[in-house]
């Protein structure tokens, strides 16, 4: 399907501007369709569910000025937390840690004396989690993120479920996670499960709720355990090429409704808890790059001052970015080539064999769908420091995170 701001590349002048501004490379993310992404989903689920919450997945992307305007359009939004950090991000945004799902992996102790002491809901990766939990101190209430043995995810990478999965508790274990925190005085419960990122098809939700209730039908007729809250994750994928086609929220919701309303039909129902990240911010994100340099060898090089250091995830997972040239987004196809950024890695592609317009040093090109997983994976390898980042509201630009220096990289630094 075409990208929703794609007339936006359109606006030359406005490109030009903002690169002459700002510098590039340089993160922009738009207002508009921020709003519209999360109205979208608020609506999905008030249509669906009573009683839900959304927690906003910060590791899409951290910055508290995007997450302020999440905020801002939905009151109850809380947050999606993997770290001290992000809780930290959440706070700076306005969402109070009782809003806030905690949820690690392999925790420190110091980990979980931070989400603790700032009374997050801590949703454990493990029964050893709890152990460690237990020396600081025994929450009111607990969940554990549930490893369902399947999973489902836009690359191998990013499955989080399944035996070869790091994360959450088999289902052959969970009853023991369960009994152990009952055992240890907790009374309230919660249960999650994320199975994987990037998901497109609409009909995996409702399946993947289908197996959570099955685990809670277990809990509660072995613990005689009721649910405070069940989540169902993240993974909402987005369209990241023509082909794709969004998910219909509305629909995901319905359908998986339907799943949790049969179940407790005649029950006191737990509200529905999920942690969308992608579909929030991935399309509202634009990186802007200039053309530094062209080679022609054994194949076309375009080269730019944007490169894995910038965004990461094509040299991570062969991720497919679409990328117009400014102010052409619709320009005839004219060559083959690679974008590649400035590092000294063989593995620093934008783009392989990439149809594409005619193009020349200087011009700029948008890079698009970076507003989650973009600037948050970006990194300083080559000593290159972080890019800015801004947030466009129609034609008014708004510095929401300064270009780093040089001199910033070596600031903590002690030269002896």
């Amino acid at each position: 399907m075409s990208h929703p701001l794609k007339e936006l590349i359109n606006n030359k002048p406005l490109f030009n501007s903002l690169a002459k501004e700002y510098g590039t490379p340089l993160y922009i993310y738009d207002k508009n369709q921020l709003i519209k992404n999360i109205k979208k989903i608020h609506s999905a689920l008030a249509s669906n569910f009573d009683d839900f919450h959304i927690c906003y997945t910060i590791k899409a992307n951290s910055n508290p000025n995007i997450i302020r305007v999440l905020k801002s359009e939905i009151p109850s939004l809380g947050a999606d937390c993997s770290s001290p950090g992000e809780l930290y991000a959440a706070k700076l945004a306005g969402i109070s840690s009782n809003d806030c799902i905690f949820t690690g992996n392999y925790e420190s102790q110091e980990d979980l004396e931070i989400a603790f002491e700032q009374k997050a809901h801590i949703n454990l990766d493990d029964i050893t989690s709890f152990k460690r939990l237990k020396k600081i101190g025994i929450p009111k209430e607990i969940s554990f993120r549930l490893n369902p043995g399947f999973g489902k995810g836009a690359f191998s990478q990013v499955v989080t479920g399944g035996k070869n999965s790091k994360f959450g508790v088999p289902k052959h274990a969970i009853l023991d996670a369960y009994k152990m925190a009952k055992d240890s005085g907790i009374e309230n419960f919660g249960i999650q499960c994320m199975t994987g990122s990037g998901v497109l098809d609409h009909e995996y939700f409702p399946k993947l709720m289908k197996e959570i209730l099955k685990t809670v039908e277990l809990i509660n007729k072995e613990l005689k355990i009721d649910f405070h809250h069940i989540s169902l994750g993240g993974g909402y994928g987005i369209p990241y090429s023509d082909d794709e086609i969004s998910l219909d929220f509305n629909k995901v919701f319905h359908d998986v409704s339907k799943v949790f309303h049969s179940f407790y039909n005649g029950f006191d129902k737990p509200e529905l808890w999920i942690e969308p990240g992608k579909s929030v911010v991935g399309n509202t994100g634009i990186l802007i790059s200039k053309v530094t340099g062209i080679k022609n060898s054994y194949k076309k090089f375009i080269g730019l001052d944007a490169g894995m250091e910038t965004l990461m995830r094509p040299a991570l997972y062969n991720a497919h970015h679409r990328i117009y040239k400014i102010g052409y987004p619709e320009a005839e196809t004219t060559q083959t080539v690679d974008f590649t950024g400035r590092i000294c890695e063989n593995t620093d592609r934008l783009a392989i064999d990439r149809k594409f317009t005619d193009i020349d040093e200087g011009d700029l090109v948008a890079i698009m769908d970076v507003g989650a997983y973009g600037f948050t994976m970006s990194h300083q390898f080559c000593t290159r420091p972080k890019v800015a980042e801004i947030l466009l509201d129609g034609d008014k630009s708004t510095l929401i995170r300064e270009r780093e220096s040089i001199e910033d990289l070596f600031s903590k630094c002690e030269v002896y």
